[in-house]
């Protein structure tokens, strides 16, 4: 590829007020018009055709733009494109087994990235290479990393590119740049590897969807969102799970969503991600791509008897749900509005009866409530601990807590999201248990939003009143003020934080 880089548009003059507008190639300021992304389809293409393509990613997550393309296609010139017009940060998503297989090991045993990017160890060709910096001695970096014939002796460690180890089941497990680019490799029918690296502006700036798409246009680069890639995937499985064109989201009894538009096609050679991902394919037991239904049996509970299913995710987690009422053929037969409990793993709360949250008397009143009515689905996600970030990190908040911060504002200070959880498998698991739409069970509108997202309607929400104890008073008036959660029961104001222990000298 001889492409020579696209110079930057020079922008025409423009008042104060305009400043922070960005700006097409045209020279003109950017309209809504003009934000239109393109589509997966046409990405794919692009990305089988040797050329890359912009990603970018929700607003509430890293809300940046990425430039990706196949490992396979990198040349010096793609690569001199990279270190131009991005941070220069060039790194190599890959699959778990291709790094295995190369001896490439994480980069730290302990992961503290808010977004758990998993990079491992800088690498460098062995071969073929000078200093290793230079954009030529960097692609072909990146084709060794990419290239199924190399192995362990063909790099050295540490170097200059920085592979990134993706999650299986790509971005239905998790939403990041590194698991798009192992999809759309593979979607291309392309070894599943690539390089990526953050768009930024010329003062230095991180590049936002006002930016990226008069970028991608002016340099005739296709940009597509995560969002899409995963509605894509979603689709294109629930179309190979049942050899239909218009087959809804979840299988056939799911809940009802977009299907795949006429021309929706996998190109020639691409694999099946499901599969290719160790997710599976969605199959006549209605198992879908990033979710199996691994076992089912009785649970006979002090709030009542649940039917309790046990699910694996692609990603490794487990999640169970416990549902009241008959299962035909492993489906609930009256799908709609159905009373469901979505409650986040909490450790302490659930399972050491801690009193700092409110967590564990939620779950009881959930069972509770669900076994009374007699149907319905109490799902218990894993992996949600702490809002998302994990048990070590939540006590460390709590040490935070206990010097005065609140539970938003500790979760800051360690460089974690507020609220990390993700709800993708949920809905999975719900729509495998034939649920069509829910009557929520919550005191937080959030799970609302993320489950309509997710393609799952919600008729109804019922509040799930529990008392505020000494103990987490503070914690839930943070969660009414900060976090929009609805606790009409809760008329107190915030009370003072603990004094913070002074240090005594001698």
């Amino acid at each position: 590829m001889t492409t020579r880089p696209t110079p930057r548009p020079e922008r025409v003059p423009r008042s104060r007020a305009e400043d922070d507008l960005a700006w097409t190639a045209e020279g003109r300021p950017v309209r809504d018009a003009d934000l239109a992304l393109d589509t997966v389809e046409e990405a794919i293409a692009e990305i089988a055709a040797g050329k890359p393509v912009v990603v970018v990613d929700d607003e509430n997550r890293e809300n940046e733009g990425d430039l990706v393309i196949a490992a396979s296609a990198v040349t010096p010139q793609w690569m001199a494109f990279f270190i131009r017009y991005t941070s220069g940060y060039v790194c190599a998503p890959m699959t778990p087994e291709d790094l295995d297989r190369l001896r490439v090991p994480a980069m730290t045993e302990v992961n503290e990235d808010s977004k758990q990017t998993a990079y491992a160890v800088s690498v460098d060709a062995r071969h073929g290479v000078t200093t290793g910096i230079s954009a030529a001695d960097r692609a072909r970096t990146v084709r060794v990393l990419g290239d199924p014939a190399s192995g362990p002796t063909d790099l050295i460690r540490p170097g200059h590119v920085l592979p990134l180890r993706a999650v299986p089941g790509g971005v239905l497990a998790r939403p990041g740049h590194t698991e798009a680019t192992v999809d759309l490799a593979r979607l291309a029918g392309l070894p599943p590897a690539g390089a990526i690296a953050e768009i930024v502006n010329d003062d230095g700036t991180m590049a936002r969807l006002p930016d990226l798409v008069p970028f991608a246009r002016a340099h005739g680069l296709k940009i597509i969102s995560i969002e899409a890639l995963i509605a894509y995937r979603r689709r294109l499985a629930a179309v190979e799970s049942t050899g239909a064109e218009a087959e809804p989201l979840g299988g056939a009894a799911g809940p009802a969503g977009a299907t795949r538009p006429a021309g929706a096609t996998r190109p020639a050679g691409a694999t099946a991600l499901g599969a290719a991902h160790g997710g599976g394919d969605a199959g006549p037991s209605g198992d879908l791509p990033g979710v199996v239904r691994a076992a089912e049996t009785d649970l006979p509970t002090r709030h009542g008897r649940f039917r309790a299913v046990g699910y694996r995710a692609a990603d490794g987690g487990e999640h169970i749900a416990l549902v009241a009422g008959e299962l035909v053929d492993g489906r609930l037969p009256k799908g709609e509005d159905v009373p469901v409990r979505v409650h986040s793993e909490c450790l302490t709360g659930d399972a050491f009866g801690s009193l700092r949250c409110d967590c564990g008397p939620q779950l009881e009143a959930a069972m509770e409530r669900i076994a009374e009515i007699g149907h319905g689905v109490v799902l218990y996600l894993r992996g949600h601990e702490g809002r998302g970030i994990g048990l070590v990190h939540k006590l460390r908040a709590y040490q935070l807590q206990d010097a005065g911060l609140d539970t938003v504002d500790a979760n800051l200070e360690l460089g974690l999201p507020a609220d990390a959880r993700d709800y993708r498998a949920g809905a999975q698991i719900l729509a495998d248990l034939g649920v069509r739409s829910v009557r929520l069970l919550t005191n937080n509108p959030a799970k609302r939003d993320a489950l309509e997202a997710l393609g799952i309607p919600v008729t109804g929400r019922e509040a799930v009143p529990v008392p505020p104890g000494v103990d987490n008073v503070r914690y839930l008036v943070t969660k009414r003020d900060r976090m929009g959660h609805d606790l009409p029961w809760l008329r107190t104001a915030a009370p003072e934080p603990p004094p913070v222990p002074q240090p005594t000298g001698s």
